[in-house]
């Protein structure tokens, strides 16, 4: 590729705008953006809120409004900081609302919780009568969406890009798995890169070059009132607004001069504007604001939005076809924030923010079926919660089973995974577990786990085949650890980027010379593993979890069940083949683990379950759910990836200095880490002792002050303590030190706890 590629980008709303304005920015000034229609066309409601409870959508919004602030076109303003007011009227709706202060604070919003009257301060034309309180987010506003478009088109212009109206794309080439030109009606454009930032259109984008874009279009409404007299003088045509944009549920009301402007989400996928369809909004307008009485609406709008399953964006690179790239689904507030990180990885190599939520290949292929699409983005887009009853979409072979034993599901990458089993609800261990703690019946799961023997369903883990001659010099250079150990080692890795920033860690056991099962986090791992590989054929990677099945047989007596079982003496560490009755299994136990892994293939799995049931019986068996499994992971201080760390934090800040091998060679990353150490961070995942139990991602206050944040917490049942891990700077961080949790506006105490020099806090 050219040091300055021809960049194409199709759609020239406001992220394929943005993104040429970040890329000319940064030197690639050979963009041309298509636009099929008219240029700067259309217009929305322009409301931003910040905080989000996802950290990287938050700084997407704070970006955009850093941005949109400072840009004018003609002398006319694109944004207005006139803050935004969530209101709650019922006890649930409170409690939200200082939730969702919480995470402001720990994202750097700022943001304060009012009281009826002071809601009504700051919007008169509320009543007060109708709100329990709110929420004040000074920062947040109104935007001026074909301004903010236009005025950064401008700036992308003056540097070099190109804006073209009525270009219907209608062929994307490619050659030698590269795009090479972008075909539109009337003409034909040399591209290194396209980015398709089509909106709703990105589905028929996507097809071009038979890629699967996973949204759905859905409806939002948008009204305006007629003329209020209430408003009569407050605002002036220049600047519009002057009080906070309200938020209610799913209803959204600002100011235009005069009038009022109402939204609402919809959870459809077509049809124009009918007063039938706010109906319900209206109603609940007039509730809150009494001078909407003797009004009614002039004019009302449905437009389409791009809605995915999880509610996140689609960024990222086409898996099969380099220099084919999508940044779509993308929400107003997040568009500046998103392009910005595009460019930086289009530019850089790598984005600088954490983006597995958002990238394009987090989705199993499964997950990627219409009518799942579908149904899942209108279950997020309507707020609906998703562990409501339906049908199962992949099942382990050990289903019935769970079902049998009264089962709690939840999903994962279109898995049913057990959370904890009705079964266990008489356990003599359940009055060990307090009365007042959530997940009683998972406590006691998890003391059996500890105190006798447990089996736990680890099918859903993402289980990789690495083989051919380059296999270990390959896994040696994707690497942080050393792998070259004899067959049968098992180790703990990292999969790191060019900056050093964690993006996934591995367990690898090498089963032959040329031959490695590699166990993973999810999707992500798998294409990123994919597009490193040599061009030379040496390596294959072949995913093996839908064909296989994992048992983890786990506490003291997991090897009075196995010995007898077995055909070969169980490791201590690393991996062996064996006969488990009469399934053939491969056993992986990591140091330090708990027990056993059993891996076999799928057809085989239910006679694997039957054969340890029956020979656990004595022993005192159970089945756990993911609950019990992540209180006994956080009490053995071990970290989850896209959760506790993330591609934002490298080994050292994370406790993982000790699955890093600097000394072995060249890996991804290794250059980045030079002059690094567990000595020099500024910051460290800092293992915390809580007085109550938290959920994660709540600000920690040291010595009065926000420090930093929660990002995951859970009862540890065995130790008789809440555990949670946080953020800090290094001097906050010195065991023992006391800090406070923000949580649900109370400060909980919390205290720094201890950690072995691996990170871990205790061994099973």
């Amino acid at each position: 590729m050219a040091a300055r590629p021809r960049v194409v980008v199709i759609g020239a709303g406001l992220v394929g705008c943005a993104l040429a304005d970040e890329l000319t920015e940064r030197g690639w000034t050979d963009v041309t953006v298509l636009e099929q229609g008219s240029l700067f066309t259309g217009d929305g409601p322009g409301l931003v809120r910040q905080t989000d409870a996802d950290r990287t959508m938050t700084e997407f919004a704070k970006y955009t409004v850093a941005k949109y602030g400072s840009l004018t076109l003609e002398g006319r303003w694109c944004f207005q900081p006139v803050g935004g007011l969530d209101l709650a009227t019922t006890p649930p709706q409170l409690a939200e609302l200082r939730r969702r202060h919480g995470w402001a604070t720990s994202w750097g919003v700022r943001a304060y919780l009012r009281s009826p009257r002071e809601c009504a301060e700051l919007h008169p034309l509320l009543d007060p009568a109708q709100v329990l309180g709110g929420l004040h987010t000074p920062g947040d506003g109104v935007a001026k969406p074909l301004r903010a478009a236009e005025a950064q088109a401008r700036r992308a212009i003056d540097r070099g890009a190109r804006f073209l109206a009525g270009q219907r794309v209608m062929a994307i080439e490619r050659s030698g798995g590269r795009v090479t030109d972008v075909r539109t009606e009337t003409d034909r454009f040399r591209a290194d890169v396209v980015v398709s930032c089509a909106g709703v259109g990105a589905p028929a984008i996507g097809r071009l070059v038979d890629l699967v874009v996973p949204l759905v279009p859905l409806a939002q409404h948008y009204v305006r009132t007629i003329t209020l007299p209430s408003l009569a003088g407050h605002n002036d045509d220049f600047t519009e607004a002057g009080k906070p944009v309200l938020r209610h549920g799913r209803l959204s009301v600002r100011e235009h001069v005069d009038r009022l402007g109402l939204g609402s989400a919809a959870p459809r996928t077509a049809g124009p504007f009918a007063p039938a369809d706010f109906e319900q909004p209206w109603a609940e307008a007039v509730r809150l604001l009494p001078a909407l009485a003797d009004a009614k609406v002039e004019d009302g709008v449905t437009s389409l939005v791009a809605a995915t399953a999880d509610g996140k964006p689609l960024l990222g690179e086409h898996p099969d076809l380099d220099g084919f790239w999508v940044a779509e689904a993308v929400a107003f507030p997040h568009a500046a924030g998103v392009a910005r990180e595009v460019a930086r990885w289009l530019v850089d190599g790598q984005p600088r923010l954490d983006l597995h939520a958002s990238d394009l290949a987090r989705f199993e292929r499964v997950q990627l079926a219409p009518g799942q699409v579908r149904e899942r983005a209108i279950r997020t887009f309507a707020g609906t919660r998703h562990d409501e009853p339906r049908p199962p979409l992949r099942t382990s072979p050990f289903y019935e089973r769970h079902v049998a034993l009264g089962a709690r599901f939840a999903e994962t990458g279109g898995w049913e995974r057990p959370v904890w089993f009705s079964a266990n609800e008489t356990l003599p261990e359940l009055a060990r577990v307090p009365a007042s703690a959530e997940g009683r019946t998972a406590g006691a799961e998890a003391i059996v786990a500890r105190e006798r023997v447990a089996v736990f369903d680890l099918t859903p883990a993402t289980r990789l085949e690495v083989t051919g001659p380059g296999a270990l010099p390959f896994l040696r250079t994707m690497t942080t650890n050393e792998l070259g150990h004899a067959p049968g080692a098992v180790t703990y890795t990292l999969l790191l980027g060019e900056d050093g920033g964690v993006r996934s860690d591995l367990t690898v056991a090498r089963l032959g010379t040329d031959r490695f099962q590699v166990g993973a986090n999810s999707a992500l791992d798998v294409d990123w593993l994919r597009r490193h590989l040599p061009g030379d054929g040496t390596v294959q990677i072949h995913e093996i979890t839908a064909g296989t099945c994992c048992l983890g047989v786990w506490g003291p007596l997991a090897a009075r069940v196995l010995a007898p079982l077995s055909t070969t003496d169980l490791p201590a560490d690393g991996a062996v083949t064996a006969f488990i009755g009469a399934v053939p299994v491969l056993v992986l136990r990591r140091c330090g683990d708990p027990g056993w892994e059993l891996h076999t293939s799928a057809d085989l799995g239910r006679l694997l379950w039957d054969t340890l049931w029956e020979a656990g019986q004595p022993h005192g068996i159970v089945a756990a759910g993911h609950e019990a499994f992540s209180s006994l992971r956080r009490e053995d201080g071990r970290r989850t990836w896209g959760v506790d760390f993330t591609a934002e934090h490298d080994p050292y800040e994370a406790g993982l200095g000790s699955a890093v091998r600097e000394d072995k060679g060249y890996f991804l990353g290794r250059d980045a880490l030079l002059g690094r150490s567990a000595a020099t961070v500024g910051r460290r995942l800092t293992s915390l002792v809580t007085d109550d139990l938290v959920q994660g991602k709540e600000p920690v206050y040291f010595e009065g002050c926000p420090a930093g944040y929660v990002t995951s917490a859970a009862r540890g049942h065995t130790v008789g303590k809440n555990l949670a891990y946080a953020w800090l700077p290094v001097e906050c961080a010195k065991p023992g030190t006391p800090v406070e949790i923000e949580y649900f506006g109370r400060r909980v105490p919390a205290v720094v706890e201890p950690e072995g020099p691996d990170g871990t806090r205790r061994t099973a």
